[in-house]
């Protein structure tokens, strides 16, 4: 019986517990309710107070300027004096991220910038020690403090960093936001972002970094002035080993990795960023000042390497000579390598003023013009013989350069020894208007001075080109006497430079190029380099102010000057002992193999002087084109048979005809190198007795001008 009234006041106190336990949860519920109202009614308000998200402060990088291949030639800081380089996931080493992740955000691909977990450990830890142990910031709170560029170590700071996190998931996916922490994080100093950081303490790209490095640049953005390796290293050093710890951990790494990566130094310097190019980089900066990369056709191993080469070979010339050098490839007219002085910060030499931008007198260096407007002409021919004798027109009595004359040498000895009578006696029968005019409609800039004519001084350097100017002449020479447009940035369109170069007129014809280089490489090499291999030719301004050396293989051409760019004279300065190993050396640089020169043309008229047409044996200083005519006729072409063509003859005949087309009278007819009809003045020839099979077939006109035909002679039934 005492057991009944007990239990019914335990099933009374057990109601009341749960009618109390569903008070109490109803007014949690309620509570809770309250709490995420008036937590989502503070976030809406401090959102609307905080405006969008200040993302274009992440769009203020250094402009920089990179090669063919991505490459940094040169950087610039910020406006506000920062180096903030641009740099995304894919060129960063890999096991940087991993750390990154381990160390600061486990769950970064997992929550939505707020990570709670992390909050509540953050919070529990400042309540049982007194002190902030870990912060809980996640990277996306971390960018959001970046961006705002303000650290607020308040719980109103906290707030704001969380607001702008969840502002920041809302607007931008994961990669967008770890890419913004990998070019806004603070490494020390007026270095920020991973890439900068990378380039500053390691001289190295982020892409392949070792397990210290990785680590140390983990932990320097969490303190980064107290922790900066170049002021604070054994801080630095403590921070990378917690690191290293966490790694381990984790098991992202070994403990054996971990003690090899806390034995690396830690660098004790900042380094240089890289100023490769420097005057090209100026330029294009100041030409496009709101592009952040730009992207130049450059090499920059090859840059780097010949701007040592020529900052050594200048220092052993003298202490106010300065040089500049440029690489070109044949085929599209890239610039691969643009040194514009001997040393950019050398005052001493005048190094910020680029020389491949500046006029200067090129010396010789414009012969090569001059003898292929006379082959084109009909004028002479490489084995025509030249008398190089004192000689005088009007008041001008051009010298050689040693004062002394070789008497009568044929045109390949007087340009191939850059003899200064006989290129003048030619440059008189061309024209220098002609010439000059020639050079101006393929694209080459010259300067002449205020209301002056062009002189047959031109043929010794009378007038003013750039370095840039007398390399497009050499790259021309390469291409068969095709001028091609410079191109330096990859961002412009090759079809654009293609039509630039279609609209140029050519330099010269194929075979009045070939000649040109056949004469030009078998010029005597600088001492200890290989001859044939290399077309050039080297000059030297009057009074000793330039030397000049420019060549060509079959797939580079480069142009060299020395001089003061003061315009001083320098004593014994040449071509040949100063430019012209710059030169050689320069292509050993891009390959110990050398790429062939052009083959001679069909039309090219090969053998001795003895196998020449009567007019083009000697050259008579009284025959100029004017009187010829040359320069106004049709070029020779043989018009019947046509080239790699099969003619029948019918019944027992053997007599073919011939037809030509263009040229100037009269026609010597060859057939397999054999005269069938000297002097011809018709441009019909009955060829009687024709050899059957396969038959070279040749004209010559009265300038020289050649052209060849292969046909096949078949007897038909």
């Amino acid at each position: 019986m005492t057991n009944q009234p007990t239990r019914m006041i335990k099933g009374r106190l057990i109601t009341a517990r749960r009618r109390l336990f569903s008070w109490l949860m109803i007014a949690c519920c309620l509570v809770t309710a309250a709490v995420v109202i008036a937590g989502g009614l503070l976030l809406h308000r401090e959102i609307e107070r905080l405006g969008p998200l200040p993302l274009e402060a992440a769009k203020m990088v250094s402009v920089s300027v990179v090669d063919r291949n991505g490459h940094l030639l040169r950087a610039f800081t910020t406006k506000d004096g920062r180096w903030r380089l641009p740099a995304d996931q894919a060129e960063v080493d890999q096991r940087y991220l991993a750390l990154l992740f381990a160390f600061e955000d486990k769950r970064f691909h997992d929550h939505g910038g707020v990570d709670v977990l992390a909050l509540m450990r953050a919070g529990f830890q400042f309540v049982a020690n007194g002190r902030i142990v870990s912060g809980g910031s996640t990277l996306t709170m971390q960018v959001a403090r970046l961006l705002e560029g303000r650290h607020q170590r308040t719980g109103l700071g906290k707030f704001r960093q969380i607001v702008r996190a969840l502002q920041l998931e809302r607007r931008l996916n994961k990669s967008q936001i770890l890419d913004l922490y990998l070019r806004l994080a603070p490494f020390g100093g007026n270095i920020e972002g991973v890439r900068a950081a990378a380039l500053a303490y390691f001289g190295k790209e982020p892409r392949r970094l070792s397990l210290g490095q990785a680590a140390l640049l983990v932990a320097l953005p969490q303190a980064p002035e107290s922790r900066r390796p170049d002021r604070f290293s054994e801080a630095a050093r403590r921070a990378r080993s917690r690191v290293l710890e966490r790694a381990v951990q984790a098991r992202l790494i070994s403990a054996m990795e971990a003690r090899r990566a806390n034995a690396e130094t830690i660098p004790n310097r900042r380094r240089e960023f890289p100023k490769l190019a420097a005057h090209l980089a100026d330029l294009q900066r100041a030409t496009a000042p709101d592009r952040a990369i730009h992207k130049l056709t450059l090499d920059r191993r090859l840059q780097s390497q010949l701007e040592q080469l020529v900052g050594q070979r200048v220092g052993g010339l003298g202490k106010r000579l300065s040089a500049a050098l440029m690489v070109i490839d044949n085929t599209s007219g890239e610039v691969l390598a643009r040194v514009g002085s001997a040393g950019y910060f050398d005052n001493q030499r005048f190094g910020a003023v680029d020389m491949t931008r500046a006029i200067r007198s090129p010396g010789s260096a414009l012969k090569p013009v001059v003898y292929g407007l006379a082959f084109e002409m009909g004028l002479v021919h490489p084995e025509t013989l030249i008398d190089d004798r004192p000689v005088r027109f009007g008041t001008y009595a051009p010298k050689n350069f040693d004062k002394d004359y070789r008497g009568t040498v044929t045109v390949r000895e007087a340009l191939g020894r850059s003899l200064n009578v006989p290129a003048v006696k030619i440059l008189d029968a061309v024209g220098p208007g002609r010439m000059v005019g020639r050079l101006t409609r393929s694209g080459i800039a010259l300067a002449l001075p205020d209301a002056a004519e062009p002189s047959l001084a031109v043929a010794l350097g009378g007038i003013g080109i750039r370095l840039e100017d007398l390399a497009r002449i050499y790259v021309s020479l390469a291409r068969g006497g095709k001028p091609i447009a410079l191109r330096q940035r990859l961002e412009k369109s090759s079809a654009l430079a293609s039509a630039k170069s279609s609209s140029a007129t050519d330099l010269m014809d194929e075979t009045a190029a070939y000649y040109i280089t056949s004469i030009l490489k078998d010029a005597p090499p600088p001492d200890n380099a290989k001859a044939g291999q290399i077309a050039y030719k080297t000059g030297t301004s009057y009074g000793y102010r330039d030397a000049w050396a420019a060549g060509y293989d079959g797939k580079h051409t480069i142009a060299v000057w020395v001089g003061r760019p003061d315009a001083a004279s320098t004593p014994g300065l040449t071509g040949r002992t100063a430019a012209a190993p710059i030169l050689f050396d320069a292509f050993q640089r891009i390959s110990a193999r050398r790429a062939p020169l052009r083959p001679a043309p069909r039309a090219a008229l090969l053998g001795s002087g003895a196998q020449l047409p009567e007019p083009l044996k000697r050259f008579e200083r009284e025959r100029s084109a004017s009187k010829t005519g040359a320069y106004l006729e049709r070029p020779l072409r043989i018009a019947f048979p046509p080239d790699r063509s099969e003619v029948g003859i019918a019944g027992h005949k053997s007599t073919v005809m011939l037809k030509a087309s263009g040229g100037a009278l009269p026609l010597t007819w060859f057939a397999d190198g054999s005269p069938i009809a000297e002097r011809q003045r018709t441009r019909k020839l009955l060829w009687q007795k024709a050899r059957m099979g396969f038959v070279k077939l040749s004209v010559v006109d009265a300038h020289g001008r050649t052209d060849r035909v292969m046909v096949r002679l078949r007897q038909q039934n």
